[in-house]
């Protein structure tokens, strides 16, 4: 039998509200934007939250913004966490100061109510400082949540870490609304996200030559912003180096690059214009992406290399994985479906099928039955 405290028996009669740390908007990246999402999913839903946002360069506007990572100290940043009932922290590396973001250890040191991180990268083969600190993580969260069964996998298989503390909850998507946009014009590869070394487009612009006598002359849109982890001179140089391929290979005319942050109505509107989505990043360990399941919810066929999180979301027939290593099978599903409507049709209407269960309604509903078996219990819980 669970004896409850007043205290916990209060939390749990109402919708539990949440104290969130994070980046947060303006700041462009993918983190930020999941946050902005996720907060309006969770008032939807009746809860109250306060951002803690991890400071940079912009300032914030939303009135949900309580305080920043930088304009105090750690247990400054827990206080403000500690007015809500349950702390949830996104934790990826770069966002946080001190080797592999050590500094969020001090946040959480300082937390009073439960806590739940949401881990976005569990590297296969960490740094020794890297995995201390990730393992640090689960040790003081309450639970611990990853967007993908691979990600699931990892963290228990190759870490000393707690498995009763994991959950998985997959990344939030933006339903399209309406009919999709015609389609007219040059048929489009698209590619977003933030620009730098590992994005693999090289491989997309390798095979754009052998795509010319394919009707209608398709052409590939690059959109996104270099990646602030990256130094902008790194970032810019990979950029151009692609611009460069481009004009080698003879094909810079139907090669684009819109370095553009854009807003989520504004990528899921070009997504539904394309013909496909191409991920064709080097990484052969990314166990989540959040560009990958937006992609999916778009309803256009996707393709992408083999990385975990797509061999996962993809294997059931909402897109065309790819070998990293096996240029001629780029170029052949590419290809595939630029030319075969069928096809192009069964991609795109498994993504359809598949999108409901990632909608963010969903998502943060998961989040917030999670949070109340945490209130309740303080034992391991599963969304």
């Amino acid at each position: 039998m669970t004896v409850l405290s007043a205290v916990s028996s209060q939390r749990v009669s109402r919708t539990p509200s949440f104290g969130i740390l994070s980046t947060y908007a303006p700041t462009p990246c993918g983190v930020a934007a999941f946050s902005a999402a996720f907060c309006d999913g969770l008032n939807d839903l009746g809860a109250e939250v306060g951002v803690v946002r991890v400071a940079d360069d912009t300032a914030a506007t939303d009135p949900r913004v309580v305080g920043q990572v930088g304009d105090g100290s750690a247990q400054e940043c827990a206080a403000l966490l500690n007015q809500y009932d349950v702390a949830f922290v996104q934790y990826q590396y770069g966002i946080y100061g001190g080797v592999a973001g050590e500094h969020v250890l001090d946040i959480l040191d300082g937390l009073h109510v439960p806590s739940i991180v949401l881990a976005h990268t569990i590297p296969k083969n960490p740094s020794p400082q890297e995995r201390a600190v990730l393992e640090s993580i689960v040790a003081k969260a309450d639970r611990v949540v990853v967007i993908s069964d691979a990600a699931h996998a990892r963290l228990r298989s190759s870490y000393n870490v707690d498995h009763d503390k994991i959950s998985t909850i997959p990344h939030g998507v933006t339903l399209p609304r309406g009919a999709g946009p015609k389609r007219a014009g040059r048929p489009t590869l698209l590619t977003w996200g933030q620009i730098g070394p590992g994005k693999g487009i090289e491989r997309v612009i390798d095979a754009m030559p052998s795509l010319s006598d394919v009707p209608g002359r398709p052409q590939y849109l690059v959109v996104g912003q270099t990646d602030p982890n990256v130094s902008p001179e790194e970032g810019e140089a990979y950029r151009q180096s692609c611009i460069d391929r481009a004009q080698r290979l003879g094909v810079a005319d139907s090669v684009r690059f819109d370095d553009c942050y854009r807003s989520q109505t504004a990528l899921t509107t070009m997504a539904r214009s394309a013909a496909a989505v191409v991920l064709p990043y080097d990484s052969t360990e990314q166990a989540g992406s959040g560009v990958l399941a937006q992609a999916v919810a778009s309803g256009r066929p996707v393709v992408a290399t083999a990385f975990p999180h797509a061999v996962e979301l993809l294997g059931t027939g909402a897109g065309i994985v790819v070998d990293h290593d096996d240029p001629a099978a780029m170029a052949l599903a590419l290809r595939r479906v630029l030319t075969e409507p069928r096809l192009a049709g069964a991609l795109a209407g498994e993504g359809r099928r598949l999108a409901p269960t990632m909608a963010w309604p969903v998502v943060t509903a998961s989040y917030l039955r999670l949070a109340q078996k945490v209130l309740v219990t303080g034992r391991p819980a599963f969304a």
